[in-house]
């Protein structure tokens, strides 16, 4: 690993309406921290299609320099702006992108979500629950010399926004109560499912109130006791949106961490491959109900016992609550920052 201070860090991530915002959102949380320690902060790469997006990386100061990502390239222009080191955060970079950051005597911290694809890195962050227990798939690069891995859910990396929350008080749970819901499919709903789930819901015939975050606006039919549906645009009031559910429906990317954070019951699905090794981690430890990846007949049935039934519901949200500590991003950045 390359000797020496870390001041300057750049953060290699997109985002876009069709590849999502996770990876900004996460690297975001990592940004706040460093900059609180005095670090400066540039993020590399596209924000595409998503005005949300561009502004949480606008509203945060946080500037954002178009990347190359041809890995001598960008090796080239991370010597130019004088950065220390850099976190990838992408799926589709170059293998050797890591190996090349490296040979130029930058440090590199890679975050993968349990196959690092073939990157070459300093430190490895992989926040899924129950990471500490899964070794890398192999084949993999072999690591440096004193190379690091920070692996599970005491690293997972919460924004400001959502470490300051906590979740409502709320009495015992009984039945009567009209629930209320929060669906939501990411920063893009890059998948464009929102309108398939939220007519699951209304497909339970069970009552409740539910808030539909989606880019795309579109009308919520109401069927049977369900409903009102209200559909709103990506907003930056999700985290409190979050906390004041009953009941949250989304998929197996990084908001689930900040779900754990903050004890909300949770429902399910997955719209990406790499989401699923998450899903079936939390499933299968009862943290959140399973809906599997289609709102066919099953998911309908799951969700209309979950809407029906408030014990049920805070019993996911009570093994989840305590998973995720807030502090994952403190001792991540005490990594990257680590003298070498």
């Amino acid at each position: 690993m390359t000797a020496g201070t870390v001041r300057r860090v750049g953060l290699r991530c997109d985002a876009g309406a069709e590849s999502g915002a996770g990876h900004l959102v996460r690297c975001v949380a990592l940004a706040e921290e460093l900059c609180a320690r005095g670090v400066e902060v540039v993020f590399l790469g596209e924000v595409r299609g998503s005005a949300w997006a561009r502004a949480q990386l606008r509203e945060r100061g946080l500037l954002l320099v178009p990347a190359p990502r041809e890995p001598a390239e960008l090796a080239a222009l991370v010597t130019g702006l004088g950065l220390d080191a850099v976190v990838l955060d992408s799926y589709v970079l170059p293998e050797k992108t890591g190996a090349v950051l490296r040979e130029a005597g930058v440090r590199v911290l890679a975050i993968v979500d349990g196959d690092p694809l073939g990157q070459e890195a300093d430190l490895y962050l992989d926040q899924n629950l129950g990471a500490e227990h899964r070794p890398f798939p192999a084949p993999l690069v072999v690591p440096a010399a004193g190379a690091e891995r920070l692996a599970g859910a005491r690293y997972v990396l919460l924004r400001d926004s959502v470490r300051r929350l906590r979740r409502d008080e709320r009495p015992a749970p009984r039945r009567g109560r009209v629930p209320r819901v929060l669906c939501f499919f990411g920063g893009t709903d890059s998948a464009g499912v929102a309108p398939a789930w939220a007519r699951a819901l209304t497909e339970t015939g069970r009552p409740f109130a539910a808030t539909v975050v989606s880019p795309v606006p579109f009308e919520a039919a109401h069927s049977g006791g369900g409903g009102p549906i209200e559909v709103i645009a990506p907003t930056d009031r999700l985290p409190e949106l979050m906390a004041g559910a009953d009941l949250v429906l989304t998929a197996a990317g990084s908001a689930v961490w900040e779900l754990l954070h903050l004890g909300v019951p949770t429902a399910l699905t997955w719209v990406a491959g790499n989401q699923l090794i998450g899903y079936e981690e939390l499933v299968g430890r009862g943290v959140a109900a399973g809906l599997g990846p289609e709102p066919g007949p099953g998911a309908v049935g799951v969700l209309a016992g979950l809407l029906a039934d408030p014990a049920a519901r805070e019993e996911h949200g009570r093994r989840g609550r305590g998973l995720v500590d807030g502090r994952g991003r403190e001792r991540v950045a005490d990594a990257l920052l680590a003298p070498r």
